[in-house]
């Protein structure tokens, strides 16, 4: 645009311009529009090129300083715009809406959307298999409300909890691209690191306005019928969140068509720190393989990949919806129908995002082509699923439809293969609407209109040396010689005389360059209203389309189930509501992919006789992965899947925790031991006898009787008052002596034997407490040098000798006092309860020594 490329002032009217839009949206990196570019200036300019890598340029000076700009090709923005997205970055997109032909001043410019980390919907800027979420949080009382929306599906959901952990859980589950939440609003210390925070004004969270957005986007006159009417934190969570989305999106949001409420009483709860130790979604290397997901995940469809995924992050506890999946994957197997279902899904697209892009009037034509594709195909799902007798599958097969209307009217409607983009033009099919093909038909064909019409002139005329032409400078005419002056019509109108010729006009020639001249410019336009027409047109059933996906979505990760059901030996679990666990040879369903050698499988028992597992054995044994291995099974049977066992019975679970590994948090100033107390004290805090704990080497992070007495405490109060199902793994041999004072109490150990100076890990769980430790051995597998251990076996000998020598003055009378004796074991404990030292004579406290003599029959110096 001729007018924009002049040098430019904050003064000159262009820059005015800039500052009054830039005004608006002070944290957000402003894309102005430039002709074919978008430029940003001044400290946007400055930050787009370190965060883009693009070159940073000038434009004029403001105040002797030069003008920071930088600027992308409007036609590849996408790409720039997803790795803005990727680091956080907000974008607001200013685009030339006034006519450059006709403004006086600077092109008219405005705002038309602004695209954030949460609110994005464009295909090129999503994870196509992970779910993008934008949530708020609102503390009203002593309640917090969450809310949370995935703008690219339309699926919306709140919950209210009571508890910051649990507030933490669900974020950590949920994972936001973008976190709301007040400026009022202390946040949790453990959301403060979060990226994609966004502060909002207090009022965007005013319980009364919030609801009437809520009201207003559903068009109802109250909430009981969505069952979130008395949930007034989680209600104003909903208003921010709806008041955000539509400041971004600058529109109606139709796809958003109902929220759905969910309950932590509904689904087995796991914090943050359990969600890492069991390795769900996210390995610490980064490789998806070493993941659960990443062993279950073989879903064809992308919806499917996120329901997979959103099932495993939201293990359930009602058994009659989990049943209902048991049954389906059970028919699948049977029937082997499954894999004919799969070959089938492989033509469906994500048509869950496309209905939302269609509501928002954002689809392109080739998400109307994925849409034609996938309603073609769903016939042939019906056929498949009919062959099943399931009432589950019969019922996702009627929510699945076949839509023959919507499949017609995109046949006749789209062509074959349709350009990215509607302006690029040739994108409605010929035949389906007639005024378009005429207008295609004047613009591509004119040539041939041409020569129809010179033979027609040539024969009204008798002239056979008559023309009709066209060029640049004068468009359209018929041209004639001289000599034929007198067989000219009264109907031609000169138009240019020539040294040799005339040429002339017709008001039929003229009516026909009038058309062609704005044939190419009225046919795009009118097949743009054409496109817009038909996208008004499926928006009218985009909840059929939304309620098709998410039947799509269920039915690829149930045969997902059954495939892996039959790939990897897997068995479906019985749930029961009688207390306690069993397991019949578990096994690691990624340890035992990943690894080179053959699996060995253990069992698990729980029940209310048989309520803590304390574990001894090597490192390198086995206990790590024997317990995680057990709360994974329990996790998979509690979303639907088949389990890695023979066979698996389960009781009521209401939580799973974990605690294992050491890792600390230096950016809050907490050690490895003070990250490992505090997830201690939550599992302590908050399990209940219905919960299933892994408590992994408890008390290591201190010192030797520091941590040993932590690990006894921990270990005694989860056995006495918390009673959950505990496996417990330690190095401290001392604990074992719990299953002789406690009957819910039971010692286990990995097997291992000793081969030279060398170590055979066996895996095998067995009865019983472990006989060593085997650390120098598993030091030396590790590679430390052998002079280094050969000095710790020279240590060892010596640390072993005296406690030979001193357990040979026991031998001898001298008695040491055991560490975790209790009062009714030895007398002598009773005697000193009610000892002051300060109040003794001297007298009286030699005669107490004696008396501690007579009961213990330990020597003098010993005591």
């Amino acid at each position: 645009m001729i007018k924009d490329t002049l040098p430019a002032t904050p003064h000159t009217p262009m820059m005015q311009q800039y500052f009054r839009i830039k005004a608006d949206y002070p944290d957000t990196l402003l894309f102005y529009r430039m002709g074919d570019f978008y430029e940003l200036f001044f400290d946007d300019a400055k930050k787009a090129t370190q965060l883009l890598n693009i070159t940073l340029t000038s434009r004029g000076n403001s105040q002797g300083v030069p003008i920071a700009m930088a600027g992308i090709p409007y036609h590849v923005a996408e790409s720039y715009l997803a790795k803005l997205l990727r680091q956080g970055q907000s974008v607001a997109i200013c685009e030339q809406i006034g006519d450059p032909a006709t403004s006086k001043g600077p092109v008219e410019r405005k705002v038309v959307r602004v695209v954030t980390p949460g609110t994005v919907t464009d295909e090129a800027l999503l994870e196509e298999r992970q779910d993008n979420l934008l949530a708020a949080v609102c503390l009203i009382g002593n309640h917090y409300g969450l809310a949370h929306l995935d703008v690219s599906s339309g699926r919306f959901v709140l919950q209210q909890v009571s508890s910051e952990n649990q507030l933490c859980s669900e974020i950590e589950r949920l994972n936001p691209a973008e976190l709301l939440f007040s400026e009022d609003w202390l946040l949790p210390a453990d959301l403060k690191r979060r990226a994609g925070l966004c502060r909002r004004a207090p009022w965007h969270f005013e319980p009364e306005s919030a609801r009437q957005q809520v009201l207003k986007q559903f068009k109802t006159v109250d909430l009981k019928g969505f069952g979130c009417d008395n949930l007034h934190s989680a209600i104003a969570a909903a208003g921010a969140l709806l008041h955000y989305i539509k400041d971004t999106h600058q529109s109606a949001l139709p796809h958003i068509q109902g929220i759905r409420t969910e309950s932590s009483d509904d689904t087995i709860l796991l914090d943050a720190a359990s969600r890492r130790n069991l390795e769900l979604d996210f390995h610490p290397s980064g490789h998806l393989q070493y993941t659960v997901l990443g062993v279950l995940d073989k879903s064809i469809t992308a919806m499917g990949s996120r329901c997979l995924r959103r099932w495993l992050n939201r293990p359930l506890r009602s058994h009659d919806l989990l049943n209902k999946r048991y049954s389906c994957i059970d028919s699948l197997l049977e029937s082997k129908v499954y894999r004919d279902i799969q070959t089938t899904l492989r033509s469906v697209g994500d048509i869950e995002r496309i209905s939302s892009r269609i509501a928002l009037k954002s689809a392109r034509p080739r998400d109307l082509l994925v849409l034609r594709q996938t309603l073609a195909v769903l016939p042939t799902l019906h056929h498949s699923l009919s062959t099943t007798e399931n009432p589950q599958l019969l019922h996702l097969s009627a929510a699945i439809g076949e839509h023959p209307e919507r499949l017609r009217l995109l046949q006749s409607a789209i062509i074959d293969n349709p350009p990215v983009l509607i302006r690029d033009g040739g994108v409605i099919a010929p035949g389906y609407n007639l005024e378009l093909d005429e207008l295609r038909n004047l613009s591509q064909n004119a040539d041939q209109y041409l020569i129809d019409m010179e033979i027609r002139e040539r024969a009204a005329t008798g002239i056979a040396t008559l023309k009709v032409n066209y060029n640049r400078v004068h468009g359209y005419y018929i041209e004639a010689s001289h000599l034929h002056s007198d067989k000219i019509p009264a109907h031609y109108h000169r138009k240019q005389t020539l040294k040799g010729a005339e040429r002339y006009i017709t008001e039929e020639l003229k009516d026909f360059e009038d058309k062609v001249l704005s044939a190419k410019d009225k046919c795009l336009s009118f097949e743009k209203a054409l496109y817009e027409a038909l996208l008004n047109h499926l928006a009218c059933s985009v909840d059929t389309l939304q309620r098709c996906a998410a039947a799509l979505a269920e039915l690829d990760v149930l045969t997902t189930f059954a495939e892996r059901a039959e790939t990897l030996n897997l068995s479906q679990p019985s749930l029961t509501t009688k207390t306690g666990l069993h397991i019949e040879r578990g096994r690691h369903i990624v340890v035992e992919q990943v690894s080179d050698i053959p699996f060995v499988a253990n069992d698990v028992c729980f029940s209310n006789q048989r309520r803590m597992l304390i574990i001894t054995g090597p490192n390198m044994g086995g206990k790590s992965t024997y317990m995680r291995q057990t709360a994974l099974i329990v996790l998979l049977a509690h979303i639907g899947c088949f389990v890695p066992a023979k066979s698996f019975t389960c009781g009521p679970i209401d939580k799973i925790f974990t605690r294992i590994g050491a890792s600390d948090d230096l950016a809050s100033g907490r050690s490895t031991f003070m990250v490992e107390m505090s997830e201690t004290a939550n599992i302590l805090h908050n399990a209940t006898s219905k919960s299933l704990i892994l408590m992994d080497e408890i008390g290591r992070g201190t010192s030797t009787f520091d941590g040993l007495s932590l690990a006894w405490a921990c270990a005694d109060h989860l056995a006495k008052e918390t009673k959950a199902f505990t496996l417990f793994a330690t190095h401290y041999f001392e604990l074992t002596t719990l299953a002789s004072e406690q009957k819910t109490i039971h010692n286990l150990h990995l097997d291992a034997m000793e081969h030279g100076d060398k170590i055979i890990f066996l895996h095998a769980v067995k009865d019983g407490p472990a006989s060593q430790s085997y650390g120098l051995q598993v030091a030396a597998l590790a590679g430390v040098p052998h002079c280094v251990i050969d000095n710790a076996k020279t240590k060892l000998r010596h640390l072993e000798d005296t406690v030979t020598l001193e357990k040979q003055a026991d031998a001898n009378g001298y008695n040491q006092l055991d560490l975790f004796l209790s009062h009714a074991e030895h007398p002598a404990l009773s005697l000193l309860d009610d000892i002051k030292p300060d109040d003794l004579s001297p007298k009286q406290a030699l005669e107490l020594l004696y008396k501690l003599k007579a009961l213990t029959g330990a020597s003098i110096k010993y005591l």
